[in-house]
């Protein structure tokens, strides 16, 4: 039975790791390669894309697929859509992976988005010193904010566009609550903006945020394709993989 795992997620490593070397069982971990130096899953790992939805299809039947696990980052609503197309076409199971998203809790001070660009209007009425982690494929969406002053956050250096007044900070979670304290007030932040990506590794920002009373720009994740079955956590696809090979 072969499966193509989806990733680049912790997830995604971590179920990789569970089905790794199991009996009668091939593993392929897809990484889409925009992070230079990508932490690696145990059995087969491919970089790059497929083509989109057809050359995924394509290359499922090309290399005898049997089940297809999107364990991709939340906000990867393009791959997620082509393989929910390509896994039809190719006729092969697939199910999604997402981590639960975030929930606010008292005290929190949230400002939901539907898109990065909403997150950008909303920016000139809650601060002036932006602590963005959004990641660095979106940072155009706020280029034009020339009176505000960004702390970006990322694991590759962003290419421009970007905001005029900008410090780049290089470094991948997990995060500690300590470490985003001292961040939070080494570099006199007072508004947030981040992604519901859910999970650990980056929660503890918002527990900082929190705590010294900042707005928090959170932008909702797209859905799901709608006839894609969804589970919560590694242990629960590693189940879904072994109830389909009988």
């Amino acid at each position: 039975m072969h499966v193509l795992i989806l990733g680049g997620t912790t997830e995604a490593r971590r179920l990789a790791e569970l089905l790794h070397g199991a009996p009668g069982l091939v593993v392929t971990s897809s990484l889409a390669g925009r992070v230079a130096s990508p932490r690696l899953p145990p059995g087969e790992v491919r970089v790059g894309g497929f083509g989109g939805a057809d050359g995924l299809a394509a290359w499922l039947r090309e290399n005898r697929v049997d089940a297809v696990v999107d364990a991709t980052h939340p906000f990867a609503a393009a791959m997620s859509f082509h393989a929910a197309r390509a896994a039809a076409t190719a006729r092969v199971p697939l199910l999604a992976l997402r981590r639960p998203g975030w929930v606010p809790v008292e005290g929190d001070r949230w400002h939901e988005a539907a898109s990065l660009e909403e997150a950008a209007r909303a920016l000139p009425a809650l601060g002036r010193r932006v602590f963005l982690t959004t990641g660095r494929m979106g940072l155009a969406a706020f280029a034009a904010l020339d009176d505000l002053w960004f702390l970006v956050r990322s694991v590759d250096a962003p290419e421009p566009p970007r905001p005029r007044q900008t410090q780049v900070l290089l470094d991948r979670g997990p995060f500690t609550l300590e470490g985003e304290r001292e961040l939070l007030l080494r570099h006199r932040v007072d508004v947030v903006v981040t992604k519901d990506s859910g999970g650990a590794a980056t929660a503890p920002k918002l527990t900082a945020a929190r705590e010294a009373g900042l707005p928090v720009v959170v932008v909702r994740r797209p859905p799901v394709p709608g006839d894609v079955p969804v589970v919560p956590d590694p242990e629960a696809a590693a189940r879904w993989v072994a109830g389909l090979g009988g």
